[in-house]
């Protein structure tokens, strides 16, 4: 299959539905919970960066509903950590759910913020994280923008850099349709997460549009992982 550039998610578009969307960004969760393969991303790459002493910083890039930045701050609570996570996302459709999601959590769910802003705006403030994330946001991106997100992931990530995003793969399209045949009609899961799914990248595709110091890994059948370390900026 050749990797498609055009074809655009119903979610992206301004006059989206909003009940649509809404019913989207709640099953985000769900649908991350069996595909997404963080929780083992956490304890590998994440969980090894934060500090045992003091307070850990976690930005998540492009956020969507939040759902990560919540697992993120919950599994290293968990674990005995100390950590706070930004969730930043440029629409406010994603800003406005996360911002509920968050209160409805908890009281305030103290040690998450979300903000309507982009990694760019981070960097010119001078933001640092011990770790900068993102999920399923590569493949949205076009040249430019890939490459001022991995620029800007450098600025802002102390020790680690991680963007997870689908792996393009036939059986992944079929097994995904047929996985959210239930879900078709009712949310725009199905039909954005095929297209997305021609959107994304092979191993090798990601591995070419990389810049130097990331490198491309992948995780089970259908997930690439972009990683960058600190270390990198000594490398020769």
């Amino acid at each position: 299959m050749q990797r498609d550039i055009s074809a655009t998610e119903e979610m992206e578009r301004p006059d989206a539905d909003p009940a649509l969307l809404e019913r989207t960004y709640a099953q985000f969760r769900l649908v991350n919970l069996v595909v997404s393969g963080w929780r083992g991303v956490y304890v590998r790459l994440v969980r090894p960066q934060l500090p045992r002493r003091g307070t850990g910083t976690i930005l998540d890039i492009g956020c969507g509903g939040g759902d990560l930045a919540l697992a993120l701050l919950r599994w290293a609570r968990a674990d005995g950590y100390e950590v706070r996570v930004l969730g930043i996302d440029p629409d406010a459709r994603a800003h406005d759910f996360s911002t509920r999601a968050a209160a409805s959590a908890g009281p305030g769910e103290p040690g998450i913020e979300f903000r309507r802003t982009t990694s760019s705006v981070l960097v010119a403030e001078g933001a640092r994280f011990d770790v900068v994330v993102s999920n399923h946001v590569l493949h949205h991106l076009d040249p430019p923008q890939l490459a001022g997100v991995l620029a800007d992931s450098q600025h802002l990530a102390r020790g680690l850099s991680i963007h997870s995003d689908i792996r393009r793969r036939r059986s992944a399209l079929l097994l995904f349709g047929l996985a959210t045949l239930p879900l078709a009609g009712s949310s725009f899961i199905r039909r954005d997460g095929l297209t997305s799914i021609r959107r994304s990248y092979t191993p090798g595709e990601l591995a070419r549009v990389l810049p130097p110091g990331w490198h491309a890994h992948t995780q089970g059948q259908y997930r690439n992982l972009a990683i960058w370390r600190a270390e990198a900026r000594m490398a020769p």
